[in-house]
């Protein structure tokens, strides 16, 4: 799991909108900041080093203007005056006299107004600087300093000043902008976070509401589709707000479209109630019909197989009204009448009234130790069981084994399984198997016709007593499994 979040971390297509957003505005607003950063410096340098050349050009005049003529003040050892004696030369200023290769005088004042010599290395940075009149940076033992040589007539005077106050002040600045874009950074990053999640609330607003409607179950029954964007979020005249105003459409489009679909499904489900019901009375006066014609009349062969045809037609049909009552009564959503059923026993009793009926087939049992007991319709229950064996049965070759077991889950459930070895449902017609009239007999042998009405029965009752059927199916396997919820034995 966490490397798994790290992924989506690294990944940001996988980022909410509004981190994206922040990240930009705080990455656009740190180019910013570098860009004003890098500009300020370069400027303030160009000033600074300005301001120093020109310090430099007249401390380099003063030293060179001291060094021309002959006078009485202190000089080199070469008999020309010490460009360090020259007046008005500040503190830290550097000078020295180069005479071809050999430097002559050299030192700097400290800040007390002292001369403090420079080393051998000093004098060789000296030595190798340009003599054309630039000023240039060295790096010496007393620290960084701008330095020019001028050329006067055979003597080469060095003036320098130190790099320490200009280096300073630009560190100073650096570390200003530095804390200041920080700290803008902080602020701006925080106010943007603020904004961009009011700004993004309505497109959450929208989410939720689609995220609400996802869930809600429109593929059946009667669905109260309330749900509907806040006017907030739904105003035409902003670019959200059109999405959302287009999605309360649909939502209304979508309701009205609920509605006219259970008002149809409504229609038809008492449209089958009623006719099954109406139909109970001519098929009950057939089927008596067809009894007394049998008991009374004479008929020849042929006469006597036409109606048994008839007889046995009749009451196809009547399972079939019953069955649609049944699925009418459970689509009302009527209570189920629920008392104390022994699943064991329910399945023993099921199981042999099929072996009565198809005894060329392999009936075995798998029953636990003690009985299992669940709250429901004894009478629907035991319809349920039939139906499963009686699938098993049409779908089925003879010889097939069929397998009834019955458990205990680990969380309680009563667990029934219908297991045969025949050919096994084809896996693009497992989808709908629990469909109203959905029939694969082609895929699985057997001679006997169907409605497809039983396991649409078996699901409808299934989930009116709590409960879930599902199925699993392969060549050789086919399981249908039921859970429905068990009574505790302290209970019982």
């Amino acid at each position: 799991m966490a490397r798994k979040s790290q992924r989506s971390w690294l990944n940001p297509s996988t980022w909410h909108l509004r981190t994206r957003l922040v990240l930009v505005a705080m990455a656009l607003l740190v180019a910013i900041c570098a860009a004003v950063g890098v500009v300020s410096y370069a400027s303030m340098d160009m000033v600074f080093n300005r301001q120093l050349d020109r310090q430099l050009e007249q401390a380099s005049s003063r030293a060179n203007d001291f060094g021309r003529p002959p006078s009485n003040f202190p000089s080199s050892p070469s008999g020309r005056p010490d460009p360090l004696e020259a007046r008005g030369q500040a503190a830290g200023t550097l000078n020295a006299r180069i005479d071809g290769t050999t430097v002559r005088s050299s030192g700097l004042i400290d800040a007390q107004g002292n001369r403090v010599s420079l080393s051998a290395d000093d004098e060789q940075v000296l030595l190798s600087l340009p003599k054309d009149s630039r000023p240039v940076d060295r790096s010496l033992s007393n620290g960084d300093y701008r330095l020019v040589a001028v050329d006067t007539s055979g003597d080469v005077i060095v003036t320098g000043l130190p790099l320490a106050d200009k280096q300073s002040a630009e560190a100073s600045l650096v570390w200003t902008m530095v804390w200041v874009s920080l700290g803008g950074l902080v602020l701006i990053g925080l106010a943007g976070t603020v904004i961009i999640r009011r700004t993004m609330r309505p497109l959450e607003q929208l989410s939720e509401v689609a995220t609400k409607v996802s869930r809600l179950p429109l593929d059946a029954g009667e669905v109260a589709l309330a749900v509907r964007v806040p006017p907030s979020a739904s105003h035409p005249g902003t670019e959200v707000g059109s999405v959302g105003h287009a999605l309360n459409q649909m939502l209304n489009n979508v309701a009205s479209a609920l509605e006219a679909r259970q008002e149809s499904e409504t229609k038809v489900r008492q449209f089958v109630a009623d006719a099954s019901h109406e139909l109970r009375t001519p098929l009950t006066a057939i089927r008596g019909y067809t009894e007394l014609l049998r008991m009374t009349e004479n008929f020849t062969d042929d006469g006597r197989k036409s109606l048994a045809r008839v007889q046995s037609q009749s009451e196809r049909m009547t399972t079939l009204v019953e069955d649609l009552l049944l699925l009418a009564r459970l689509d009302e959503g009527q209570p189920v009448k629920v008392s104390d059923v022994d699943l064991t026993q329910l399945v023993i009793e099921t199981v042999s009234d099929e072996k009565v009926m198809a005894p060329e087939h392999i009936w075995q049992l798998q029953l636990p130790d003690e009985p299992i007991t669940v709250r429901g319709d004894a009478t629907q229950l035991h319809q349920v069981l039939a139906n499963l064996l009686s699938n098993a049965r049409k779908h089925t070759d003879a010889g097939t084994t069929v397998v009834t077991g019955v458990m205990l889950s680990a969380d309680g459930s009563a667990v029934v399984t219908v297991t045969d070895n025949g050919p096994g449902i084809p896996e693009d017609f497992q989808s709908r198997i629990f469909s109203r009239f959905a029939r694969a007999d082609a895929a699985r042998s057997g001679t006997e016709g169907t409605s497809g009405l039983g396991l649409s029965i078996v699901e409808s009752i299934v989930e009116a007593h709590g409960g879930s059927v599902e199925v699993t199916s392969r060549p050789g396997r086919t399981e249908f499994a039921l859970r429905l919820p068990a009574v505790s034995n302290e209970r019982v």
